[in-house]
């Protein structure tokens, strides 16, 4: 339904035009030029001269004209009370007036009833209908597009300072606001263009700050193509003056995810609610009129008005509280510094908190539900931020900026947290943690969580990317800095050296290798395209280029550089120009000369990534040769369009490469690879030596090797695999895997690499060889002979899985162990058995199972609680799963919910798995924010695959409707249901969705499909041959 048949009706609202304030202290009454002077001032009395001669007639007339007379001055009179805009949000563009404000207009719009829609009403007559065609005419003449038609905002103003002051009306979810924004003009002109979105204007009013009164307004209107707010002025404002913008506007606390919204918990068997705002990146102007882009930064003075019985939260430290009789209070909030609209941010609820400071006097507060806070679930997310705002300060030389930092838990949000800054806002399941039932794998989520937003405070608020195509300067550094500063609080890790392979490099490296992927900085023209550039390319390619930047320049060189870069541009906006250029300049200190942008462009500014190829020269010794080209999925893609062809990409490649044999390696050199094919000699290169490339995976690269390396590098890792580090072994177990999906490599050589993992006793390369199979896993799970598949990779894992066993149950143990890596280790392999049919397994899950249904007390290790909730749902009847329905209903725990809801999506049963789908776009069951991780697994389970992929289609356009604005949300539910098809049928289904849906995602929609004709063409050429190798394998 759209928004404005949401919204109340009323009636019709009549806008009375006012003279300015000046003038009426001069006692001035005559109304200002423009279309409703015509329609409201005395007429000239032309008809007297055809009156007859008859007197009675004379009379009549003559009171019939001084009755008129009298009705229209006092019309006159009183329309110098005040000014109503009555702009609806999203209108078509209407006349407005000019004029001052007056208290009346100050009111919350019917003493705290909901803003309604008033109805159409011509403003003006036919004189300022003439009046706008006039000028669109005029700009049709210049060529030009309006200023309010074009994508950006002009430039001809700069705002200082917002002065906003809000009253929330939760019991009906409305609220009133008055804006007062300090102008500076750079250029002439006699418009104000703005943002506003979804709102009801009241009154406007435009006056210079000096006491030389007001600027007569003209009329105002809606354009809601850009969503912005145009006010025209009688006269242009004078260039290098200051002017202030007066709104009153009201406007509804949104039942939705983005602006200004709410959400509820139930504590005590009691519904409450509280508002909350996310308005990155373009949900500002739907809370409060403002030039929502991140270069208009200025300092906000913000007031929240509301019950006593909540408390407001704003980005900086109450200053004062006013109380008035009523039950309500003001809060008035410091003045913040210069800071983008989008990281204003506020919020009204009734939590409590919890606080600590840090040892440069920061106060962190984190507020949650009391009941949260009464059973310690934030204290774990209190004290790392502590630790790390200290990290941070010491690592980047800048002071953490604001007085305070308030962590705030809400049950409902779009996205795992929001920076704001001074106060971070974050859905539950990601800040809130109780050690007596949460896993390590939930723990390292959490830290993680709030070290990438922690880090933002710095990369995105103190210093901002000046439009949104370098968004990754941004997310690409709270990316990498995710696993810097979890090293940090937990140094055994091993995060950055390891774990970021897995969970970063190779998972990002499957989105860039398709044919429609996109550089990392991309062009956005318009709030629309926006979306397409918050995607893990930003993230994720955005950090794993950083971690290849630090390491070819050295990590003291790139850290001191980032410090630079942050003392230059604080406060401000940066481009990665500026980036370049102070990196550049800090290798020049270190007497290094290496032109950052030069290497740097081709990799941010060109989609997807090379596979370097390193072959043996048969003719000369010691002589290899090393080629590029881009790497992508489906071949075929380069002869359907030739822009994806070898010769269109080059990079400047920094190979690290070493020479090993059977016990040794040598040290690694660096070879910089930028032609598409180079001749390198490399020292005591042997016959039984073989070559690595990429050492530990500090290149954004695939590296492919002949047939002949290959086979070295696997009789290496079955002899002796830890002459190879922990990162390559991972490395080479993912390119492998690949290298031959895309038909790079023969199928064979990725299982042949498997094989020496029954020795393999680190935690990385068992995450990654999971990680590869499973892809390999929907590929096959719905063929007739995956059993071959499966038995392949039980007999992989047996060896490892009895060596392991299970772990004991840990409640009283500390969660954090000093065994991480080992706990790690075994979950995997556990997780692997009993995916791939373990019978031992299985029969430890359901014995789990039955014993905590038995004695209604949960004694399952809570490192893989999740492997055994869900197997018992898949091998275990229907009870089971209405026990785990029942379990997710009554725990308040949120880590324990999120695993509990993500079990019930394993079972076999097509009916309960419909029931499920069916059930989460109930918001009352199911928040909005998780219905699509059950969709999504739904979608990954073999039986249930088509049952979403069918809900998916039949639900589009509420689920659309939901989270078509929320960044990430659609595009992560396309991904999620479609990444597995790979039928033909599936993707006739898809194309004919495509063809016939209403709705966004396009960008999405496209890489679902050459997804799935990559998967088809798979399945074509390589399933047979897989087959094959398996069979003879298995008969050896």
């Amino acid at each position: 339904m759209a928004l404005e048949e949401k919204r109340e009706k009323r009636p019709p609202v009549t806008p009375m035009m006012i003279e300015e304030e000046a003038a009426l202290r001069n006692g001035s009454r005559g109304l200002p030029p423009g279309p409703w002077a015509e329609a409201a001032g005395p007429r000239p009395r032309t008809t007297e001269r055809h009156i007859a001669v008859h007197k009675r007639l004379v009379l009549g007339f003559a009171v019939s004209i001084l009755a008129l007379l009298a009705v229209t001055m006092i019309a006159v009179l009183l329309s110098v009370r005040f000014e109503e805009c009555g702009a609806a949000a999203d209108g078509p563009p209407r006349a407005g007036g000019n004029g001052s404000l007056s208290g009346a207009a100050r009111q919350p719009p019917g003493a705290g009833q909901p803003p309604g829609r008033p109805e159409e009403e011509v403003r003006g007559g036919e004189a300022a209908e003439e009046e706008e065609e006039e000028e669109e005419e005029e700009w049709q003449r210049r060529r030009e597009l309006p200023p309010w038609a074009r994508p950006r905002l002009p430039r001809h103003l700069r705002p200082l300072h917002y002065n906003l002051m809000l009253s929330a009306f939760m019991e009906n979810f409305t609220f009133s606001g008055e804006v007062n924004v300090q102008l500076e003009v750079r250029n002439a002109s006699r418009y104000i263009v703005l943002h506003a979105h979804r709102m009801h204007i009241e009154a406007v009013r435009v006056a210079e700050d000096k006491l030389a009164g007001g600027v007569r307004v003209a009329r105002t209107f809606f354009y809601p193509q850009t969503q912005v707010f145009v006010v025209v002025l009688n006269r242009s404002l004078e260039v290098q003056r200051s002017y202030n913008l007066k709104i009153i506007y009201n406007a509804l606390i949104e039942n939705e995810l983005l602006g200004f919204f709410r959400s509820s918990y139930v504590l005590h068997g009691e519904r409450r609610f509280l508002g909350v705002t996310q308005f990155s990146p373009t949900h500002a102007r739907k809370a409060f009129p403002c030039f929502d882009e991140p270069i208009y930064k200025a300092t906000f003075k913000i007031s929240i008005r509301h019950q006593a019985t909540y408390l407001s939260l704003s980005n900086m430290p109450v200053e004062t509280s006013v109380f008035e009789e009523d039950g309500w209070v003001t809060d008035h909030f410091s003045q913040t510094p210069l800071m983008s609209t989008y990281y204003l941010a506020w919020a009204v609820c009734n939590f409590t908190y919890r606080e600590t400071v840090t040892k440069s006097g920061v106060v962190v507060r984190l507020y949650a539900r009391p009941d949260a806070i009464r059973r310690g679930s934030g204290d774990y997310a209190l004290n790392i931020t502590r630790r790390l705002i200290e990290f941070y300060e010491d690592y980047f030389k800048v002071p953490y900026s604001l007085p305070k930092l308030d962590l705030l838990a809400v049950p409902k949000h779009p996205y795992a947290a929001m920076e704001n800054w001074g106060l971070s806002v974050f859905v539950e399941q990601r800040i809130l943690l109780d050690p007596s039932i949460s896993s390590i794998l939930y723990l390292l989520d959490v830290t993680m969580v709030i070290v990438h937003e922690l880090c933002h405070q710095w990369f995105g608020d103190l210093v901002t990317p000046v439009w949104w195509e370098d968004v990754w300067l941004k997310e690409g550094f709270a990316h990498y800095f995710e696993f810097v500063g979890t090293d940090y609080l937990y140094p055994g890790w091993n995060m950055e050296k390891q774990r970021f392979l897995t969970d970063v490099l190779h998972e990002v490296m499957l989105l860039d290798g398709l044919a429609s992927s996109h550089p990392v900085s991309q062009e956005v023209q318009q709030a629309s395209d926006i979306d397409r550039v918050f995607d893990w390319i930003a993230y994720k390619k955005g950090a794993a280029l950083i971690r290849m930047l630090a390491s070819f320049m050295g990590h003291s060189v790139f850290q001191m550089g980032l410090q630079d870069y942050l003392t230059i541009h604080k406060y401000g906006n940066a481009a990665r120009n500026d980036l370049w250029n102070t990196l550049s300049k800090a290798l020049k200190r270190v007497g290094k000369s290496v032109n950052i942008q030069e290497v740097m462009d081709q990799w941010t500014l060109q989609m997807g990534y090379p596979v370097i190829t390193i072959s043996g020269n048969e003719t000369t010794d010691n002589i290899i040769v090393i080629s590029q080209e881009r790497f992508v999925y489906d071949s075929d893609t380069k002869s359907k369009d030739p822009a994806h062809g070898d010769n269109s990409y080059l990079w400047q490649i920094p190979l690290t490469i070493a020479v090993g044999n059977t016990s040794h390696i040598s040290s690694e050199a660096i070879i910089w690879v930028s032609n598409k094919s180079e001749h390198h000699r490399i020292p005591a290169l042997e016959e039984a030596n073989w070559l690595l490339g990429n050492i530990n995976q500090t290149g954004y690269f695939r590296v492919n090797y002949d047939i002949r390396n290959w086979r070295l590098l696997i009789n290496q890792l079955t002899r002796n695999h830890e002459v190879i580090s922990v990162s390559n072994r991972a490395g080479l177990i993912d390119d492998a895997f690949n290298l031959a999906r895309a038909g790079y490599l023969p199928q064979n050589i990725p299982l042949e690499i498997m094989r020496y993992l029954s020795e393999e006793k680190d935690f990385l390369p068992w995450h990654a060889a999971s990680r590869a199979l499973y892809p390999l896993d929907k590929l096959l799970d719905r063929t007739e002979n995956y059993n071959i598949f499966n038995e392949y990779i039980l007999r992989q894992v047996a060896s490892m899985y009895l060596k392991l066993g299970w772990p004991t149950n840990n409640l009283n143990k500390s969660l954090v162990q000093a065994s991480y890596q080992h706990e790690e280790l075994r979950r995997e392999v556990i997780m692997l058995a009993c995916s791939f049919g373990n019978k031992h397994c299985h029969q430890q899950a359901a014995t789990l199972i039955s014993d905590w249904i038995s004695s209604n007390r949960n004694r399952i290790p809570l490192n893989v609680r999740d492997i055994v909730y869900c197997t018992g749902v898949s091998l275990m009847d229907e009870d089971v799963w209405e026990f785990i329905w029942m379990k997710f209903h009554s725990t308040t725990a949120v880590s324990e919910k999120k695993i509990l809801l993500e079990a019930l999506t394993c079972s076999d049963d097509r009916n309960l798995l419909n029931r499920l789908l069916n059930l989460s776009l109930n918001s009352e069951v199911v928040l909005d924010q998780d219905a699509i991780d059950v969709i999504i697994h739904v979608a990954r389970n073999p039986h249930g695959r088509d049952l979403a992929w069918k809900f998916f289609r039949e639900k589009w356009k509420i689920l659309n409707a939901r989270y078509g604005e929320a960044l990430f949300m659609n595009s992560k539910l396309v991904s999620g249901v479609t990444e597995f098809l790979n039928t033909e049928g599936e993707l006739r289904e898809l194309k004919n969705f495509i063809k016939s849906y209403e709705g966004g995602a396009a960008v999405s929609f496209s890489r679902a499909v050459e997804t799935v004709e990559a998967n088809v063409r798979w399945q074509r050429l390589y399933k047979e041959e897989l087959f094959q190798w398996l069979r003879k394998s298995l008969t050896q």
